[in-house]
């Protein structure tokens, strides 16, 4: 896995290209449009990927970093409007977080692994194994103000050859982790039918998590919301909410409680009671959302897409 190759320009400098099939905005509360605006319009900013995951904003390099799963790169897209490469030859990078370091932290299918980026380019694993066994292909991860790392594990990654590569899983269960830095400790926290998009609550009482096992033969098309205990555990969840159309895959929540979910229509919102207050449309099937500096522009990953649309916040 090598970083920032010489000849890693994917896209010139200049401004974002207009989507004119795209819809507006839609709001079912008052709320909604105070935040998105009907005005608002998606631009595309790149659309040469091959299938689009993982967007997060990187502080300590100003750009906007994205996983091209079956492309085997990781993209960044810069404020000048150039895309240059990050990772090349990438072993299938699903999910990106940042760290409290500042560093890169990928879900790797390919590796069954999280790996860390520095700023500096320099590439290292992170955690590999469970109770001395391999992780099924881990798919998405956030990082809690403790720095501990939570992610997911479904078996995406050895079912789709062109997202990884053909396996038995060495766990039998598809689960939900925390991984504690400081102490090495890896704790299995639930277990879903194929848990893949999380993120807290602002105060981090309350951690989401998507079931897409819809995508597997099941019915899991839905996000469960788990009370995180003072020792961190995870009580009994409820569930948040149900997607149509297809799944929420990757999704993030603001500093409101909101959550902001991919679907087959584009980015859903929801209050943090759970009520659906707009919708911002996609050409394609949305797989992921993340904010830029401020939370005044989301970023939108939809196949060979990255997308963006401004946002009015408060």
């Amino acid at each position: 896995m090598s970083a920032e190759p010489a000849s890693n320009l994917l896209r010139r400098p200049g401004p974002p290209d207009p989507v004119p099939d795209s819809d507006r905005p839609k709001a079912f509360d008052p709320r909604f449009t105070d935040v998105v605006p009907p005005r608002a319009r998606l631009v595309s900013l790149y659309d040469q990927a091959v299938f689009s995951e993982g967007p997060v904003w990187w502080s300590a390099r100003n750009i906007l970093v994205w996983s091209d799963i079956e492309g085997r790169r990781v993209l960044g897209w810069h404020p000048d409007g150039c895309v240059r490469v990050v990772i090349d030859a990438a072993p299938f990078i699903n999910g990106n977080t940042v760290d409290r370091n500042g560093d890169l932290i990928h879900c790797e299918h390919g590796n069954r692994r999280l790996s860390r980026t520095t700023p500096d380019g320099r590439s290292s694993p992170v955690v590999e194994t469970y109770e001395g066994r391999r992780f099924n292909a881990p798919n998405d991860v956030v990082c809690a103000a403790d720095g501990a790392l939570w992610f997911t594990d479904p078996a995406y990654g050895l079912r789709l050859p062109r997202q990884g590569a053909l396996a038995e899983s060495d766990l039998g269960h598809h689960s939900v982790y925390r991984f504690d830095p400081s102490t090495g400790r890896v704790r299995r926290m639930a277990d879903l039918g194929q848990p893949n998009g999380l993120a807290f609550s602002p105060n981090e009482r309350t951690l989401y998590v998507s079931d897409t096992s819809r995508t597997e033969g099941g019915d899991g098309h839905t996000i469960h919301a788990y009370p995180v205990g003072d020792d961190h555990s995870l009580g009994e969840p409820r569930i948040f909410a149900e997607i149509e159309p297809c799944v929420p895959d990757g999704f993030r929540g603001d500093h409101r409680g909101w959550i902001w979910t991919s679907s087959g229509s584009g980015v859903q919102v929801f209050s943090a009671e759970g009520h659906r207050l707009g919708l911002i449309p996609t050409p394609q099937v949305c797989s992921n959302c993340c904010f830029g500096p401020g939370e005044r522009r989301l970023f939108i990953t939809a196949q060979a897409h990255l997308y963006a649309v401004d946002l009015a916040g408060d």
